[in-house]
């Protein structure tokens, strides 16, 4: 398993990792072919702080903090930067809004050692401390970004199947539902969809754009130029799966909107059917309730006739309804 040193500087948890004899170990202090990974919360001169320290831009420090920060890479001198969005669940959901968001992880490429900068704790990033993989060596910058990327795709197709699996539940709610809750669950995954859709096409982009740069030098290592392309196919696949979800979701809603309606006017249609019907005997009770001379009023089974004429009348009209379906 992996052991991670984590130093609260303030507030910021630092973890130091390293591969010695095959495993992770603790490291009190970074050392060249190190995985320095950073956790928020963050304050500006913490994050000053920390620029110095590494002999970081501090705008790639930042790049990572802003929610809408899109997938790209960037250069300077020595230093490569990758930002790259990854899928969590909302944890701060509140009504009408997405069950599953992304947010921005930073990759520093230092020729020293590597940086991951996230805005948020997640699984991508979580997968890899928590776990000894034997393949994974934060000493191999290349092939750690590689796994970084591939991992991080991993989690976008979990994400996607499980909103598939929500969207069947939720649609099987909704067969016999004349409410609006079960159509505003679809939403919510509506818009988480857009979210994984919008963000695996800016990824599929950035991870073609990194193989036709060659910014991490993979042309001469076959192995990892053949396992960027199996990354950028596997973005491929995902982005349209997602953009398939979105489309099935999309019309799923608009069918579910007009089933909903249709409900409700089979409930309206139900209870005017049943006003109609109970008219019948209040007419009926109305007429001979009349202070005037009315048939029957001598008759000691008056009472009864009326009853039964009332019921009478009620039965013929529901019978005409049942037949012409109006009921």
């Amino acid at each position: 398993m992996y052991i991670a040193a984590k130093f609260q500087i303030r507030w910021i948890v630092i973890q130091y990792l390293k591969k010695i004899d095959g495993r992770m170990q603790e490291l009190s202090v970074r050392e060249p072919g190190s995985w320095i990974n950073i956790y928020p919360p963050f304050s500006p001169e913490e994050v000053l702080k920390l620029s110095e320290e590494l002999f970081i831009p501090i705008e790639f420090l930042q790049d990572s903090m802003d929610v809408d920060e899109r997938s790209r890479f960037e250069l300077d001198e020595e230093l490569k930067l990758i930002v790259i969005n990854t899928p969590v669940k909302n944890k701060n959901q509140e009504e009408a809004e997405a069950n599953f968001i992304t947010v921005p992880v930073a990759i520093i490429y230092h020729r020293e050692y590597i940086i991951t900068v996230s805005s948020q704790e997640n699984p991508t990033i979580d997968f890899y401390l928590n776990r000894n993989i034997k393949t994974f060596d934060p000493a191999n910058k290349e092939e750690f970004i590689l796994q970084i990327l591939d991992k991080n795709i991993y989690y976008f197709l979990q994400y996607l199947k499980r909103i598939n699996l929500l969207r069947n539940t939720y649609e099987k709610e909704l067969f016999h539902s004349s409410r609006n809750m079960e159509l505003s669950k679809l939403i919510t995954l509506q818009k988480s969809l857009i979210y994984f859709a919008t963000t695996l096409r800016d990824l599929e982009v950035m991870t073609m754009k990194i193989q036709r740069t060659n910014i991490l030098k993979l042309a001469d290592q076959s192995d990892a130029y053949y396992f960027l392309g199996d990354v950028i196919i596997d973005t491929n696949q995902a982005r349209e799966m997602a953009d398939v979800y979105t489309n099935i979701l999309n019309t799923t809603v608009d069918s579910f909107a007009s089933i909903i309606s249709n409900n409700l006017n089979q409930v309206m249609k139900r209870l005017t059917s049943v006003t109609i019907i109970l008219m019948v005997p209040t007419l009926v009770a109305s007429f001979f309730g009349m202070n005037v001379k009315l048939p029957l009023e001598q008759n000691s089974f008056g009472y009864v006739y009326i009853i039964l004429l009332s019921m009478l009348g009620a039965f013929c009209i529901m019978y005409f309804f049942r037949k012409n379906e109006l009921f």
